[in-house]
């Protein structure tokens, strides 16, 4: 060893923002931290995807409500091209329609615009580790909503087996099915089956409602 530590390669981001403001302040932020890089930006969902495309980051930080292409859109085709990178979304909508709608395009986290700073920092770093990352806001939000349904919605589990329980956290945590897939080693059309079949079995309808109930059952951490 020659005593020289080995310097670290800084997480690279993308921000893509239609608020030109918002942008610098989240750069400001983000390019203060040592292990952070911001590479690029965008100031529409398809200028988004150009960019992670061309500059390949690993995180972008992605707003839902923009012109041209929306961020879950973009979000969408971001992980077509370059399914290595992490998309964050990075938005004010707190509903669990929209948190959903982001984690089915394939988003590895969600915070909110009015997160304190430090929040957003951690939340790239823990996506850019392979993590996923919500809100405590957002969270909270899918607890309340679970805990409103009726006490047979938890019924069933018994029912699943090994494989499609390993894949109903896995679902639960963010993951994609092509994540899912390359994870279990599986194609992706086996996992979407099982899916299919786990959501029957639980009588769920949507992603909203299987986190909800990873959550209650306590299968994931809120």
């Amino acid at each position: 060893m020659n005593g020289l530590s080995q310097v670290k390669k800084p997480i690279r981001v993308v921000v893509c923002d239609d608020h030109a403001l918002f942008r610098e302040g989240v750069k400001t932020i983000l390019n203060s931290q040592p292990d952070i890089e911001v590479v690029g930006e965008a100031a529409d969902g398809k200028e988004g995807v150009e960019q992670a495309i061309r500059l390949y980051p690993d995180v972008m930080l992605m707003d839902v409500s923009m012109p041209v292409l929306k961020g879950f859109d973009a979000t969408r085709r971001i992980k077509k091209a370059r399914p290595d990178v992490k998309v964050l979304i990075l938005t004010v909508y707190d509903d669990e329609d929209m948190v959903a709608r982001c984690l089915d395009a394939g988003a590895a986290g969600y915070v909110l615009k009015d997160s304190p700073p430090l929040q957003l920092v951690y939340a790239v770093q823990a996506v850019y580790r392979g993590q996923q990352y919500m809100s405590p806001r957002v969270l909270t939000g899918l607890v309340r909503q679970y805990l409103a349904q009726p006490a047979e919605f938890k019924a069933g589990y018994e029912l699943l087996s090994d494989r499609e329980r390993e894949i109903l956290i896995l679902l639960a945590e963010g993951q994609s099915l092509k994540d899912i897939a390359t994870k279990l080693n599986l194609s992706v059309k086996t996992i979407d089956a099982h899916k299919v079949n786990l959501m029957r079995k639980l009588d769920l309808h949507d992603r909203s409602e299987l986190i909800r109930y990873a959550i209650r059952k306590g299968l994931v951490e809120a």
